[in-house]
């Protein structure tokens, strides 16, 4: 266990951060399943924006990769182009 009053405080502030970027990993987890799950292309390329935009936004702060992100809007992407 830590001794430091600085260590207790990271360890609180760390269970915080690991809540919140669980949350959002989990939310763009569950889009990017709805988009692939899309069978109407209309829709899909409706959505598309909306989860391009969150997979950008975690990758910039990090809580994803910016090569998985790009990995994932690409095969999105696809998907998408392969809808008829």
């Amino acid at each position: 266990m830590a001794n430091h009053k600085s260590s207790l405080k990271r360890i609180r502030q760390d269970k915080v951060k690991t809540l919140h970027n669980k949350y959002y990993a989990k939310t763009m987890r569950n889009a990017v399943r709805k988009l692939r799950a899309m069978t109407n292309k209309e829709e899909a390329v409706k959505l598309y924006p909306e989860v391009q935009k969150m997979l950008d936004k975690l990758a910039k702060t990090n809580i994803i990769h910016k090569n998985k992100a790009a990995n994932l809007k690409s095969s999105l992407a696809l998907h998408i182009n392969k809808l008829a």
